[in-house]
């Protein structure tokens, strides 16, 4: 999340836990406010078999299919056709529930994107394309990858509008609007949402070739979400700043109470789950006759 936190926390915000989530690799804060717990996330992160996804998918490809979360993928964009599927699923089930469906700044260049919503606006379909505008893909700023940076935009004549990311009150809104637009039966609507990250794209990347030390110190500054929310708290007198201060020593703990665990925790036990969870056996759709599924591809 760093820097981003209003973002995932905004969404789960506005949205009900009936309704859809589908995400890139931005997946941890949505993870957790789908309900999942700090423990199995981190322990995840470790690729331990007490992790959310059992150790199998790690940091990008964490899912909590019970709450209607479908991932954390990993390859740019891909995702974004299945959320568009979920949706369809959603319209053919006569279902009052939406999709949101959320990729970065640099997966709205990517084809299937234009392909899906395109199908989406067709079909009318209940999804909010929702992009993560953090101003860099990865090394790139926006400008150097596309002519026509408004994000929003990008998906006429699909209706879009541009939130302020960094603002957790403006994010919940404006996806409880979107959330209304969808369910009216208007079909697909996209979101803009501008947010930032702190520090570099990956482990790899310090995060300061491509940008000042300045810029940085700026938007934590002027912008940081959580420090927009401290002073709302503080300002309607709601809490204390030294109930505030506990809070985060609190919050602080747990995190490195689960890390310990999850360092402690067993890895994954190569002979019993290299061969689970491979295949899906789905149930037939109602609707559908005569169809059989193989239960398995082993003897």
């Amino acid at each position: 999340m760093d820097g981003q936190e209003a973002v995932s926390v905004g969404v789960e915000a506005g949205i009900t836990k009936e309704d859809h989530l589908i995400t890139a690799y931005r997946c941890h804060g949505v993870l957790l406010g789908r309900g999942e717990t700090a423990a199995r996330l981190i322990a995840e992160m470790m690729g331990k078999a007490t992790g959310a996804s059992k150790g199998k998918g790690g940091s990008m490809h964490m899912s909590l299919r019970k709450n209607k979360f479908y991932g954390g993928n990993g390859i740019v964009g891909a995702h974004i056709p299945l959320g568009t599927g979920i949706a369809f699923g959603i319209n053919y089930e006569k279902k009052k529930e939406v999709c949101v469906t959320m990729y970065g700044d640099g997966a709205s260049n990517q084809g299937q994107l234009f392909e899906a919503a395109n199908m989406a606006l067709l079909w009318k379909l209940p999804i909010i394309y929702l992009c993560e505008n953090n101003l860099y893909a990865m090394g790139t700023a926006c400008a150097r990858a596309t002519p026509n940076t408004k994000y929003y935009t990008k998906l006429a004549p699909i209706p879009g509008i541009k939130g302020d990311g960094m603002d957790l009150f403006a994010v919940r809104e404006i996806i409880k609007f979107a959330r209304e637009w969808c369910l009216s039966g208007k079909g697909p609507i996209c979101l803009e949402l501008e947010t930032y990250r702190y520090h570099g794209h990956s482990m790899s990347d310090p995060g300061l070739s491509y940008r000042s030390r300045e810029e940085i110190a700026q938007v934590r500054k002027e912008r940081d979400p959580i420090a927009k929310v401290k002073k709302i708290i503080l300002d309607n007198k709601l809490a204390t700043e030294d109930e505030l201060k506990e809070i985060e020593k609190e919050t602080r703990k747990v995190v490195d109470d689960v890390t310990l665990k999850a360092r402690e925790a067993p890895w994954p036990d190569p002979e019993k789950d290299l061969l689970t969870d491979v295949m899906a056996e789905p149930d037939p759709h109602p609707f559908i006759r005569n169809v059989e599924y193989d239960k398995s591809i082993f003897p």
